[in-house]
This record gives structure tokens, C-alpha cells and sequence, in this order.
């Protein structure tokens, strides 16, 4: 279980089902579920009696502060009507921008790195998504050193996490051993870097980032957040969106890599519906196809595997008794692999998105971004990061799989490759492109 939850929990949902009773870590007694209608009933028709696990609000909430990902219920409510507005469509064309001109810097820098043979793409893309968000949150002025210490953090603190969730008996030692004081020192140093952007930012001009969209925001009474609150709420959406999109980039890649006829079909919608220009947010209704290959990607490899929740009482849910204090497991890889759902499952066919094929799908059986009223605040955020990469990457250079490699995927907090994904990449032409369009 600790090595590969995802193998143990496929095969017991063949053998059991698509709702089952477990001990997790022989401990704790977990319902693990695939049923879309058990999906529903817990994320969405009732979801104020299902709250984060002890897990993600303790252990998260120790080296994250309290905000969006950490807390519950009214104060919940507020601060995710404030933080949505930084995500609405003027919001993210605003955005635009400052990706691009990240993302134009990272290209610079990748273009270095191909020079020298093949690379594991994964590292790569997490550079290029993680400066992309953290400038987009805290504006075009941030130092490359800075993005690079607090991503470096997020990384090394997330596994911790996982180590703590999966090794319960281990903590009592990771205090003894100074290794749980070691984390937190590197989160402190972390927060204060974090923190001096936000306390400069007071006294400057108004930017066009996340950031201001923090500050700006006002509660009912007319006060803002503290600086306190403003770096939690920073912090948690930086970790929310540092790996999610570098993960799906690097089976979007992987996936085309072995079908020519998609990756020429995406580059087709590329050249007629941005020709030489960049993505910008108004172009993403065109790129229909592209969107289709994505959300397949993401059917494939969802980032986040398992959502668990806890029951707050009692509840039902037809034949299934939920008893309050249990754990609910929505096993998002098990229903985005359910025969029942997706015929051929484990083919990677973008039809299965086309408008008149998803309107068929029945609801909770695909849940890339979550479900119900905590879904992913940053799903818009994340498919136009996509995009924006996927543009340039497609147009600026051809691809291949280096031959010989295994490629598996590992369920860490995020369904990662487990060996890396290993390319040679070199520069296309604009000419090769149009030659293959003219023929």
C-alpha cells in the first residue's frame, strides 16, 4: 500500500466493487468509493457533512497556515467568494501577460538545457509551471533565486507530508530526530521571503497579479486581510498549483509522443487559430481539439488520484451506513478507469471529449479538478497554463520518447512519473510546418 496505493486499490475495487470497507494502514476504517452517485452524495448533495480529513487540515494547516485548502465552513465560504474573483475571465486575461513573459524566460533557459541530449521533461516543466504561477501571483518582480528557494520547500515539505500520512509511527522519532524542526525552519524561511514582497507591495502602485486581488478583496465589515492571512492564502495557492500542471504537461506529452496523427492534428488547431501569435485567454474557445487531448490526459493521470473526506455525523447513503469519524475515500483514478464509464479504458482516445460525447458522460465519473463547492478554485487558471505551454512547446520544437525506458506512475500527493520521462527535443521550422500542412 505504501509503495503503490493505486495497484492495491484498483485491484480490490475488481475484486469488491465499487464501494468497499478498508483499514487504512491497518488502522483507520476507510470507505473507498468509485460510485458516482456515492461520489455526488459526499462532495456536493451533502457535502457540509463531509469535511477534510484530520490529515490534510492538521498536517497541511502545521506548515501552511489556515486558508483555502485548510479550513471549513463559514470561514471557508468567505475567503473562497474573495479568492474567486482572482480567477474570473477579466482576471486571467489581465494574467495573460505576465505568463507569457514567464514563460518566454523559462523557453530561454530550456532551450540551454536540450542542447545536450535528451532530459527528463518533468523537473523541466515544473520550473516552467511554478515560475508561471508564483509570477503570476506575486507579479513580474520576483527574483529567480526566491521562486526557486520556495519551490524547492514546497517540494521537500509536501514529501514530508506524505511521509508523516503514510508512516504515522515514524513521528514521534521526526520530532526526537529534529527532522520535523528542519521542515519548518525551511517553511519559515520560505514564509519570510513571501512575506517581504507582500509588506513592500502595501506601499507600491497596484499590480495586475494575484496578489493584489488578496489585498484588495474586503470582507463584509469593509476590512481587508492581514499580511498574515494574505501569505497563507499565497503559500496554499502556490502549492496548489505548483505540480498540477507540470504533471499533466508531462503525460500530455508522453501520450502524443506515441501518436503522430493527434500531435499533428493539435498543431493544425495551433497554426489556424493563433498562427505565429501567442495564447492569449480569448483563443481558448478555438483550440477544441487540443482542449479534448487535455482533458483525455487528464482522464488518464489525474493530478490529485483520491480525494478523502471525513463524516461529521451519521449518514446513509442507500445500502452504504457511514458512520460519523469514518473516511471517505473518492478514488478518482478508479472512476476515471471504470470500464463501465469509459469503454477501452486504458486507450487514450480524445473522442471521448468531443461536445456531443461529454454531454453523454454521467456526472461525477470524471473529476480532474475535484467536484461540488470545493472544487479546484484554479481549474480556468490551470487549462490556460496549458495551453499557453502546450502552444509553444508544439510550435517551437519536435519531440521524441528516448526508446528503452519504463514509464510508470508513482501516487505521491500527485499521480507523478515515477522514473521521469525521458525526450529529445530539437528546434522546429516554421517552414517543416507549413511543408506537412501543404501536403
Amino acid at each position: 500500500m505504501a509503495r503503490n496505493p493505486v495497484q492495491v486499490l484498483s485491484q480490490y475495487t475488481e475484486d469488491f466493487g465499487d464501494t468497499f470497507r478498508f483499514y487504512l494502514g491497518g488502522l483507520k476504517e476507510a470507505i473507498v468509493t468509485t460510485n458516482p452517485a456515492v461520489i455526488q452524495h459526499v462532495l456536493k448533495t451533502n457535502a457540509e457533512n463531509y469535511q477534510k480529513s484530520e490529515i490534510q487540515v492538521k498536517r497541511m494547516g502545521h506548515f501552511l497556515g489556515k486558508g483555502l485548502l485548510t479550513t471549513h465552513g463559514e470561514a471557508w465560504r468567505t475567503q473562497r467568494r474573495l479568492i474567486q474573483k482572482g480567477f474570473d475571465r477579466k482576471q486571467l486575461e489581465a494574467l495573460s501577460a505576465i505568463m507569457q513573459d514567464s514563460l518566454a524566460e523559462s523557453l530561454r533557459d530550456f532551450d540551454k538545457q536540450i542542447q545536450g541530449g535528451p532530459v527528463d521533461i518533468y523537473p523541466h516543466l515544473m520550473k516552467m509551471t511554478f515560475a508561471m504561477v508564483a509570477r503570476s501571483l506575486f507579479g513580474a518582480r520576483l527574483k529567480d533565486e526566491d521562486i526557486d528557494l520556495v519551490s524547492h520547500t514546497i517540494s521537500t515539505v509536501q514529501e514530508f507530508i506524505v511521509k508523516q500520512t503514510i508512516q504515522p509511527y515514524l513521528n514521534p522519532w521526526f520530532e526526537v530526530s529534529g527532522e520535523l524542526r528542519r521542515h519548518e525552519a525551511m517553511r519559515a524561511r520560505a514564509d519570510s521571503i513571501l512575506m517581504e514582497y507582500i509588506k513592500q507591495r502595501r506601499g507600491q502602485e497596484p499590480g495586475h497579479d494575484l496578489l493584489q486581488t488578496l489585498m484588495d478583496a474586503r470582507y463584509a465589515d469593509g476590512e481587508g486581510m492581514s499580511d498574515e492571512l494574505v501569505l497563507s492564502e499565497s503559500m496554499q495557492l502556490l502549492v496548489a498549483g505548483h505540480e498540477t500542471s507540470s504533471n499533466s504537461l508531462s503525460w500530455i506529452l508522453y501520450l502524443l509522443s506515441s501518436r503522430p496523427d493527434c500531435l499533428e492534428r493539435v498543431r493544425q488547431e495551433f497554426d489556424s487559430a493563433l498562427g505565429d501569435a501567442p495564447l492569449s485567454h480569448g483563443a481558448l474557445g478555438r483550440l477544441e481539439y487540443t482542449t479534448q487531448v487535455i482533458q483525455e490526459a487528464l482522464r488518464l493521470y489525474p493530478p490529485f488520484w483520491m480525494i478523502d473526506r471525513m463524516a461529521v455525523a451519521d449518514d446513509r447513503i442507500g445500502e452504504i451506513a457511514i458512520p460519523r469519524g469514518s473516511m471517505v475515500i473518492v478514488y478518482v483514478y478508479g472512476a476515471h478507469h471504470a470500464p463501465r464509464y469509459w469503454p477501452d479504458t486504458e486507450s487514450f482516445d480524445p473522442e471521448r471529449f468531443t461536445k456531443t460525447n461529454a454531454q453523454q458522460q454521467a456526472p461525477f465519473t470524471y473529476l480532474p479538478f475535484g467536484g461540488g463547492p470545493r472544487g479546484c478554485i484554479g481549474g480556468n487558471y490551470a487549462m490556460l497554463q496549458i495551453l499557453m505551454i502546450l502552444s509553444d512547446l508544439l510550435r517551437k520544437y519536435d519531440f521524441q520518447l528516448v526508446p528503452g525506458q519504463t514509464i510508470e506512475a508513482r501516487p505521491m500527493v500527485i499521480l507523478r512519473p515515477k522514473h521521469g520521462i525521458r525526450m529529445t527535443f530539437t528546434q522546429t521550422t516554421a517552414r517543416d510546418h507549413h511543408a506537412v500542412m501543404q501536403q
